[in-house]
């Protein structure tokens, strides 16, 4: 019996590995111990996991082999990358740099092919056609570092934009060279071949912007409910459009940065299944993919004679060096900084994916030899090592420099903020939880607070319970999109004096609530709710009603009084706005006068947003029913207002929440109360603060008169 045991472990273990849990729990094992050896001596990981596939592949160790099973993880994790790229590119930002990203695309594609071809042609004595494809090949470059970038919170600097815009661009020409010079070569180069070419391309754009994006809206609109299914409905939309890249003629990788694209809008940044796609990502596929990069450098191919090792130093030579002059032409033309031009280095440095691509296929079909195909892949090694210490010392520089997602992308002045979200309508949580994510500065090392307040009465105790109990459950919601949060409850003689004292005990900025339900008549005497929580606190208060998922909308409508802009909370809700826009890609119009206009104007040029914004003139605001004309059923409405006794204050303004919820029934609104000097109320040195029962009554009475007219 031992000598069995004996022998299936033997045989188990025996070089290279073939039971497929052995060889899982291999990989997971590099992964998990690979960076964690190499960070005492400061190497990226990215480089320890390469390095790992080399000595455990079939040119090193032979623990592993190329199969199947690994192929399969290490195209999911090319794809990935590809695929995470375009989701996380700034589609507002873009628009705006396209034209730098087609500068740069235009001299990493170009410089090096007129460095490589006569290096190939001349030096080398290759025929015109190898000599083409070769230096296509060092125009084509993989974003092995992006991972890099991403985890020190640059991905929306300009200069990582611009780089990936430029990416896709290089990689699509070389790939349509690619298919054009397999083509010369089987000499099937005619009319039938350039239509059938555009036909596909054109179908292949038009299912992936046309279809793909209206499936996915209706697809989080109908199943909100089921993450799990979202996040398998991404991985389907990515898989997908890699294969239909394939049939169109271009390169599954192509196909992943246009899904990325096209579900861009449909995926916040901040949100739950954006820390999923991420986490699985860089946890199992993303690492599986540099290890097999590595698997397939065969460091012997420089003993195999003078002429491997000159074509492997002269392509190492020629592919680093065009990168670098393309990313310094693109730092003289649009004047970035040394630690930019070496972030578009180091990101477009690293030759793997593509490169492989089109070495393989110019190999198979007999178009380059043996010589070039062993230069190529210790190029590959080479080019990833110099591509992740380059971009892991600019991306240190960069938020050195404080460049972390800005260079005109930051659309706000972001920095520490308390936000308090008391819970009333467990069911409405979630989508102001989720909204309260979007919005909170990535700045702010506070967690969100989540309050529930307990009426002092004789089932305190028992409430008290079911409140902990109801935190649970919003813990666990928070955790799926590592949102931090801070439960906490209270007992109090009332809901709004419990609201009122934990802002002040946790000097909360902002308070954010369900939007408020119907009351008796004795509160409207007394005071609503809602208006008693304005009276006792002085922080930032939106009321929310999410009914809808945010993502239903195309737009954002925000209505600004006149003199919003004098009032104390009115950078804050701006910088909320725009960060909302921001997150949901969504443009904004302000409906507002013309003075308004111009310090909103003046705001977003400070904050540099990248938002799209226009603005609908409106001097009327006596006459708050005429905002009705001014927005569609697409656009998220956002109503500003004031409290009494604030500068932008009018009464039109009176009961703008019961009035508008009325009005835009199963509509998404947010209404905004900025904060204001506590010095501007008449009951200031109150303990507990009420709405002056005398303008209750009056505005009662009045409603009633007006009624019967």
């Amino acid at each position: 019996m031992n000598n069995k045991a004996i022998e299936h472990l033997v045989d188990a273990f025996h070089a290279p590995l073939s039971n497929p849990v052995l060889i899982f729990a291999l990989i997971l094992f590099i992964i998990l111990l690979s960076p964690i050896l190499l960070r005492p001596i400061k190497v990226p990981g990215i480089i320890g996991l390469i390095i790992s596939g080399v000595i455990i592949g079939p040119h090193g160790l032979n623990w592993l082999e190329k199969n199947s099973a690994v192929d399969l993880f290490s195209t999911i994790g090319l794809l990935y990358i590809m695929f995470i790229a375009g989701l996380e590119l700034d589609m507002n930002e873009f628009k705006k740099t396209k034209n730098r990203s087609l500068a740069f695309g235009f001299f990493t594609f170009i410089i090096p092919i007129i460095i490589g071809f006569p290096v190939c042609h001349y030096l080398l004595g290759y025929d015109v056609l190898p000599s083409i494809l070769i230096a296509s090949m060092f125009a084509t470059h993989t974003l092995v570092s992006y991972p890099i970038v991403s985890r020190y919170g640059i991905s929306k600097n300009e200069a990582v934009a611009i780089t990936i815009g430029g990416t896709i661009l290089t990689d699509t020409a070389v790939l349509i060279i690619l298919a054009v010079i397999t083509g010369a070569s089987q000499g099937s180069i005619n009319q039938e071949f350039w239509v059938t070419l555009g036909i596909s391309f054109a179908v292949f754009l038009f299912i992936m912007f046309g279809v793909i994006p209206r499936i996915a809206k209706w697809f989080f609109e109908r199943v909100a409910g089921e993450k799990t299914g979202h996040y398998i409905f991404v991985l389907t939309v990515v898989f997908f459009a890699a294969f239909l890249a394939e049939v169109a003629g271009l390169e599954p990788i192509i196909g992943a940065f246009v899904a990325g694209l096209a579900l861009n809008k449909l995926i916040p940044h901040s949100s739950a299944l954006m820390n999923r796609i991420e986490f699985i990502g860089n946890a199992i596929f993303i690492p599986f993919f540099l290890i097999s990069v590595g698997m397939i450098v065969d460091i012997s191919v420089l003993t195999k004679g003078p002429m491997a090792l000159i074509v492997a130093a002269t392509l190492t030579v020629v592919a680093v060096s065009g990168k670098f002059l393309a990313a310094t032409a693109t730092q003289l033309v649009f004047k970035y900084t040394n630690s930019q031009r070496n972030l578009i280095f180091g990101l477009s440095n690293a030759h793997a994916a593509a490169t492989l691509a089109v070495i393989m296929v110019g190999y198979s079909n007999g178009i380059i030899d043996e010589n070039v195909l062993n230069g190529t892949i210790v190029l590959i090694l080479i080019t990833c090592i110099i591509a992740s210490l380059i971009t892991e010392n600019a991306s240190k520089k960069a938020v050195l420099e404080g460049r972390q997602d800005d260079t005109h992308i930051d659309v706000v002045n972001e920095k520490e903020e308390q936000i308090l979200i008391p819970i009333a309508n467990l069911g409405t949580m979630e989508p102001i939880l989720d909204f309260a994510t979007l919005v909170k500065s990535k700045k702010s090392h506070f967690p969100i607070s989540i309050l529930s307040v307990v009426p002092d009465d004789k089932q305190a105790e028992k409430n008290l319970i079911d409140a902990r109990r109801n935190l649970d459950s919003m813990a666990r919601y928070a955790s799926g999109s590592e949102t931090e949060v801070e439960m906490l409850t209270t007992v109090d003689f009332n809901i709004p004096s419990g609201i009122s004292h934990m802002a002040k005990q946790t000097f909360a900025d902002c308070i954010i609530m369900g939007w408020p339900s119907a009351t008796s008549f004795l509160d409207k005497i007394i005071g609503e709710k809602a208006e008693s929580i304005l009276n006792k606190t002085d922080a930032n208060l939106f009321m929310c009603r999410l009914d809808d998922p945010l993502l239903s909308h195309k737009s954002i409508t925000v209505f600004v009084p006149p003199l919003a802009e004098v009032e104390l909370g009115f950078e804050y809700w701006m910088e909320k706005i725009l960060k909302l826009a921001q997150e949901l890609s969504f443009p904004i119009t302000f409906v507002c006068n013309g003075r308004t206009q111009k310090n909103i104007s003046r705001e977003m040029e400070e904050t540099k947003s990248s938002v799209p914004a226009s603005f609908t003139n409106y001097e009327d605001w006596d006459n708050i029913a005429g905002l009705s004309r001014l927005s569609d059923k697409d656009t998220l409405l956002v109503f500003v207002s004031s409290r009494y006794g604030d500068i932008s204050y009018r009464d039109s303004l009176d009961n703008l929440g019961k009035r508008v919820g009325s009005y835009y029934q199963g509509r998404n609104l947010i209404l905004i109360y900025p904060s204001h000097r506590g010095d501007q109320n008449i009951d200031e040195y109150e303990d507990v603060k009420t709405a002056p029962i005398f303008r209750k009554i009056s505005r009662e009475i009045g409603n009633m008169f007006n009624k019967e007219k």
